[in-house]
C-alpha cells in the first residue's frame, strides 16, 4: 500500500508489522538484551513503526477521498 510519503509499498502487512512491533518492545522492555542488541532491535523497531503509519496514512487518505464533498 503506496502513500503520498513513499513510492514503494510496505514489505509487511500491517498486523504483521504491529505484531513484530510488539515482540520488539517486549523484548527491550525485557532488559535482557546487550547494548548492540537493544541498537538493533530499536532500529527495527523504528521501521515497523514507520511501516504502519505508511498503513494508517493510507487508510486515513482512502476514508478521505470516500466521503462526500460536503463532510470534508
Amino acid at each position: 500500500m503506496a502513500t503520498s510519503n513513499s513510492s514503494k509499498a510496505p514489505e509487511l502487512s500491517y498486523e504483521q508489522a504491529r505484531d513484530e512491533l510488539a515482540k520488539v518492545v517486549a523484548s527491550l522492555e525485557g532488559g535482557q538484551t546487550t547494548l548492540e542488541q537493544s541498537l538493533a532491535l530499536w532500529e527495527r523497531g523504528e521501521e515497523l513503526a514507520k511501516i504502519c503509519q505508511q498503513w494508517l496514512d493510507g487508510a486515513k487518505e482512502k476514508l478521505a477521498k470516500a466521503k462526500p464533498a460536503t463532510e470534508k
